[in-house]
């Protein structure tokens, strides 16, 4: 039997008003500027050259990662709850800050999003071909065609685990290690101008101007002077409707069969736009992100974790990285001149991320169903 909760929106629920908000608010901001002194002190601030951290990890310590995670942490919740909460805030200043704090927190996140998207894909490739498709563990020069100028980041073309293995596996082999070095090479260079961008960022004005308003909002709230009294219960379901309704929207019937024959029509598709069925799960990902912050805000530190939604959220953002994932080894088949077998592995890739789309999807659709039958 699922784990039950109360819903915000009881009218038996204990009611919240601006002081609560004000007070998470508060806290977040504390956290930010904590996370940020931290962040300087681990040498992870925009002052250091930026040719010295090129690949995030040499030189970077955990601490400065960690504390990179909690400003996106913070930045996400003070934005989402100006979002939830606008009509209990300042509008000028709420309006102006939150695009500020998108800015700062989609930047922060693109190092960490190539480096898994890497690594997932790495993997992936293992997982199908059998083969060593990590460029730093084989020896054999590449060919021109790939672009793979010496053994770094070439692959190695050893014979098939099995030897019953069919033709197909055979080709998936030889072009998974060279599909490996390819996407290697993009993505750490992505990584790469990532880190870059954020060390930037960390250094701008428009960097300190966000700080500076975080550091006035730890110890001033903007609300309006209607905040005081008002039931924040009302906004906060207001958030969860919208989730709802997005969740209604879905194809929750196609997502609970386990093969989706429509997903992958536009997958053979030349167009690099991205796949248009992942939209709408992407716009319930930010909405359920939004009803989970709306629910801190209402109940504290003493906020009851909810495992049904936790477990859609970690299934939409499978599905995420799963998505994007495969739009990066389409990307990846569209470079000039690479050999068909690696042309070949890259498009067995892409096929099996969006399964694993699908797979998040199913699994979304199951946590949902359970929250549903659970709820009285």
């Amino acid at each position: 039997m699922a784990q039950q909760h109360l819903d915000p929106t009881e009218p038996m629920a204990e009611a919240a008003c601006g002081d609560a908000l004000a007070g998470y608010l508060r806290a977040q901001a504390t956290e930010f500027l904590r996370a940020l002194r931290l962040h300087r002190e681990t040498g992870g601030d925009g002052g250091a050259p930026a040719r010295t951290k090129a690949r995030a990890g040499d030189n970077g310590s955990q601490e400065s990662v960690d504390a990179a995670r909690a400003l996106r942490r913070s930045a996400r919740r003070i934005s989402a709850s100006l979002h939830t909460f606008r009509p209990l805030l300042d509008t000028d200043w709420s309006e102006a800050i939150r695009p500020e704090l998108a800015w700062l927190s989609g930047t922060l996140a693109m190092e960490h999003a190539y480096a898994a998207r890497l690594e997932r894909l790495l993997l992936a490739l293992h997982r199908l071909s059998g083969a060593a498709v990590l460029p730093a563990q084989t020896g054999v020069p590449g060919d021109s065609a790939d672009g793979s100028a010496d053994s770094r980041t070439a692959g190695d073309t050893g014979p098939p685990a099995h030897p019953a293995a069919t033709v197909e596996r055979g080709n998936l082999t030889v072009g998974a290690a060279k599909a490996g070095a390819l996407l290697e090479r993009q993505l750490t260079l992505a990584r790469t101008r990532a880190h870059s961008s954020a060390l930037q960022a960390l250094g701008s004005s428009r960097f300190h101007a966000v700080a500076d308003n975080i550091a006035v909002l730890a110890s001033e709230v903007p609300l309006t002077p209607a905040a005081a009294t008002a039931d924040l219960r009302p906004l906060a379901g207001a958030a969860e409707e919208r989730l709802t309704d997005a969740v209604a929207a879905l194809p929750l019937v196609t997502a609970g069969n386990p093969y989706n024959a429509e997903a992958l029509i536009h997958g053979l598709s030349p167009d690099p736009a991205p796949h248009p069925q992942d939209a709408p799960w992407h716009q319930v990902r930010l909405l359920l992100r939004l009803h989970r912050y709306a629910r801190e805000v209402l109940h504290g530190d003493s906020a009851p974790v909810d495992v049904r939604l936790l477990a859609a959220g970690q299934a939409l953002n499978r599905h995420r990285d799963a998505s994007e994932a495969a739009a990066a080894a389409a990307q990846a088949a569209r470079t000039p001149r690479i050999a068909p077998a690696t042309a070949y592995a890259l498009g067995v890739l892409h096929a099996d991320q969006r399964h694993e789309v699908e797979a998040a999807r199913f699994a979304f659709q199951q946590s949902w169903q359970m929250q549903t039958v659970g709820t009285p």
